[in-house]
């Protein structure tokens, strides 16, 4: 089941802005017996690059990602940890 709502995530994404990379896993095995994952909404974590994202601060970044899966919360995602960064970003060194 969690494979279609990792499915559906990527689709709205992609709809988004086209990304040139993105990553959703599947968390939910993390939080077994979370009273939040006890109705079967997923724990995911996303990673998405996209030139989408230039000039705008974390925050709305993170908002830009939960307009498009507003729906699918808290029902069918209880949560969502996300890295949105831009190309530029994402090509940076890491020190």
């Amino acid at each position: 089941m969690n494979e279609e709502r990792m499915a559906q995530i990527r689709q709205r994404l992609q709809a988004l802005a086209p990304p040139t990379a993105m990553d959703v896993q599947d968390e939910s095995h993390l939080h077994a017996g979370h009273a939040g994952a006890a109705g079967g909404a997923g724990h995911f974590r996303l990673r998405i690059v996209s030139s989408r994202f230039a000039g705008l601060n974390r925050v709305a970044r993170h908002r830009l990602v939960y307009d498009r899966l507003a729906d699918l919360m808290p029902a069918h995602i209880h949560a969502l940890a996300i890295q949105a960064l831009t190309p530029e970003e994402d090509s940076a060194p890491t020190s």
